[in-house]
């Protein structure tokens, strides 16, 4: 099951936000050793987890416990290549109202290598379908290099959009996705594609 969720509270408020920013702890500040701020100690969140923000979290059917995720922001509002990464990109950063940025691509680490792969070729499904359905031609981005080259095979149009650049110990580079009729098809031809029933959901205001 994938949950939908327009809401980006200051605070994780429901069972599949919490554990959304409880897996992005765990992977970006525990195991990649990312300086990122910890909510309660338990919670990653970020400047750009506000109100514009679109998650998709895949949840395990059976007890709902997050699989994966990713956000999605608008380029026309503030983002994380618009804001702080604008020098990867040859010719500055894209925007526009049908161009969204994708961040925080999670995989929980609790799961096994297979469930992972499984999990990734869902979420990679689901953001295509979104972006179909939503009116998104293009998704951007930022990746390491060696997520790049994996991103790239995935069977939809990659490029990227300027050199790779050395972050701290990291090589990253921006990257633009194009989304359009060809974009299923391609995932089907390369065994990405894996469909799942989408659940849209719209929170109320966030508790803890």
């Amino acid at each position: 099951m994938l949950e939908q969720s327009t809401r980006a509270p200051h605070a994780p408020g429901n069972a599949a936000l919490r554990g959304m920013f409880a897996a992005r702890k765990q992977v970006f500040i525990d195991k990649l050793k990312w300086d990122l701020p910890a909510l309660d100690g338990r919670f990653e969140l970020d400047q750009f987890d506000t109100p514009d923000a679109r998650y998709l979290i895949l949840l395990d059917p059976e007890d709902l416990r997050h699989r994966a995720s990713a956000r999605l922001l608008p380029t026309t509002a503030p983002h994380l290549l618009g804001d702080i990464y604008p020098h990867l990109c040859a010719d500055g950063p894209p925007t526009g109202t049908r161009m969204w940025e994708i961040s925080r691509f999670c995989l929980d680490p609790a799961q096994t290598p297979a469930e992972r792969r499984d999990a990734r070729n869902q979420l990679v499904t689901a953001l295509a379908d979104h972006a179909l359905h939503n009116g998104i031609s293009d998704y951007v981005g930022i990746a390491e290099a060696g997520w790049y080259h994996s991103i790239s095979k995935f069977g939809w149009a990659c490029r990227t959009l300027g050199p790779v650049h050395r972050d701290g110990s990291c090589r990253i580079v921006a990257l633009n996705i194009s989304i359009d009729e060809d974009t299923l098809p391609g995932l089907k031809r390369t065994g990405t594609y894996a469909p799942l029933m989408l659940k849209f959901e719209e929170g109320g205001e966030p508790a803890l």
